[in-house]
């Protein structure tokens, strides 16, 4: 059989810039993705964090065991045993047979940081197809195996993205070979997916997405606000429907000729990246826009490229133009196309669904998922402050003292920095808390952990009040926060105007019963 003529169609002679950059930007984003676990995961999740991986660990030992007895004693140990690990009490992680340390988790973010270093720089791209895949999947493996003990920590849609990206990347071959065609297409799939998801759960969601008013809050009530925030929100109303209608359009309508012959195709590639742009100028999504960004880019064609950057030194990064697939490499990718394609069935039937999810996974290894964001706008920012005192908190006249966040606004003077693509993982979750339960048991612990003033979790903070020391007591209330209009600002200076609500939880001291 003539390999070369009957799968001439496997070889995408137009994508060598866009599998550079595919590959690239995907490693860059696991580098910073491993990074931020490294500095946040011991405090959050570590030995003695806030929500202890060992403690899960026993839990989902304890509740693997007792289905086990259960399931013998009904003589239906190996059906009922099968149905518990589909049921997934814990998704695959090495910290199962390899047990979590706090030591273990620093070699694993270590090992992740210089697989993900060396792609950026192009080392693996340099030899056959398997060398990029083989370190795309070590990659996938060990941030799955974080995820799935991440917890509420990691409940983000862009954890599952990052995943299934690095996944999805590792099959498009080395500079040996051509880039592959059917990679390229679930790329494509997965860009649309992650669009047109988005704009649906908008669709179906709130009010303010279909009369067009939903901008009018979201600059302002965003969970991070970035150091342009303000100046979007402050824009004049005509405009914000204008970006409610950019949105739709880029998120509904774009993404289907993601699939168009070229130049549409990097037509539509460019303009969700345009979009995605404006978005990392106005807020602090973590890595879910530079992700978007990278992968969308998957779509752009090399003779674009080249027309639109005549300067950029295309020629080193091409195939010969003489290569071809190999056999073993070509049966490979289509087996993992034709395996991804049927798992695909279930999140393209969510797409349609009236009861359509939003980042949710359909499998236990993050191969396949759902995607979507903001399909609520909330029109108020109430953010919840944390205070400790050196006094007696009984005392009226008890000097309060605030902790300060690095992301999450407090200061009303503080312009709101840029950290995205890194994650501020608790920054994040503090601006849940007002939206649900206050008294969730990750926050309890964070204020005990503020009243032993403990050195790991003071660092994830900007500002400590006491400087080390231990506080008497700690409380949580909760304050209004809005935009200073532009006349608010020349007088005061300030980003933030505050309003105080309420006391959320009350003087708390070491070794009360509400800590325990």
């Amino acid at each position: 059989m003539d390999w070369s003529t009957w799968f001439a169609w496997f070889d995408a002679r137009d994508a060598d810039i866009a599998r550079e950059v595919l590959q690239r930007g995907i490693a860059a984003l696991f580098l910073v993705a491993f990074a931020s676990t490294l500095n946040q995961f011991r405090p959050l999740l570590g030995e003695h964090g806030l929500l202890p991986v060992p403690a899960l660990l026993r839990a989902v030992d304890d509740a693997e065991r007792r289905v086990r007895e259960r399931a013998a004693r009904a003589g239906e140990h190996l059906r009922r045993l099968g149905r518990t690990r589909r049921l997934g009490y814990l998704g695959p992680t090495i910290f199962r047979r390899w047990r979590y340390t706090d030591a273990r988790l620093a070699v694993v973010c270590a090992v992740g940081m210089l697989l993900a270093a060396s792609v950026v720089v192009g080392l693996p791209q340099l030899g056959p197809p398997w060398a990029p895949m083989l370190v795309f999947l070590g990659m996938w493996a060990l941030y799955l195996s974080i995820v799935s003990v991440g917890q509420t920590f990691y409940g983000f849609g862009w954890e599952m993205l990052l995943c299934e990206a690095g996944f999805l990347v590792a099959f498009l071959g080395s500079r040996e070979v051509p880039p592959p065609l059917p990679t390229l297409v679930l790329v494509w799939w997965l860009v649309f997916r992650l669009e047109f998801g988005a704009g649906m759960i908008k669709i179906r969601g709130d009010r303010a997405w279909r009369d067009l008013t939903a901008l009018f809050y979201h600059h302002e009530t965003q969970p991070m606000p970035g150091p342009l925030s303000r100046q979007a929100h402050l824009l004049p109303k005509w405009f914000h429907r204008l970006e409610v209608v950019g949105n739709h359009t880029a998120q509904l309508v774009v993404p289907f000729l993601l699939f168009a012959p070229q130049p549409v195709r990097t037509i539509a590639a460019a303009i969700i990246i345009g979009t995605q742009l404006w978005l990392v100028v106005t807020g602090n999504f973590a890595w879910l826009n530079w992700i978007t960004i990278v992968l969308a880019f998957g779509a752009v064609g090399d003779g674009v490229v080249e027309r639109l950057l005549p300067w950029l030194p295309v020629g080193p990064i091409e195939a010969s133009a003489e290569a071809t697939s190999p056999p073993w490499w070509i049966v490979l990718v289509l087996a993992v196309s034709l395996f991804l394609a049927w798992l695909g069935r279930k999140p393209l039937m969510n797409l349609f669904s009236r009861r359509q999810l939003m980042n949710a996974s359909f499998d236990r290894y993050m191969l396949v998922n759902a995607y979507g964001a903001f399909g609520t706008i909330t029109r108020q920012r109430v953010e919840v402050i944390v205070e400790g005192t050196a006094d007696d908190p009984a005392e009226p006249d008890a000097e309060w003292r605030e902790y300060g966040f690095k992301g999450k606004p407090g200061d009303p003077r503080r312009i709101p920095r840029q950290f995205a693509p890194y994650h501020l993982r608790l920054d994040w979750l503090m601006w849940f808390l007002p939206l649900g339960r206050i008294e969730e048991q990750w926050f309890l612990r964070l204020l005990q952990r503020l009243l032993e003033a403990d050195a790991a979790t003071l660092r994830l903070l900007a500002h400590d009040p006491f400087d080390g020391e231990r506080p008497v007591a700690v409380r949580a209330r909760t304050e209004l926060f809005r935009f200073s209009t532009r006349s608010e600002h020349r007088r005061t200076r300030e980003v933030w105007v505050r309003h105080p609500l309420g006391v959320a939880i009350p003087s708390i001291s070491l070794g009360e019963p509400d800590l325990d």
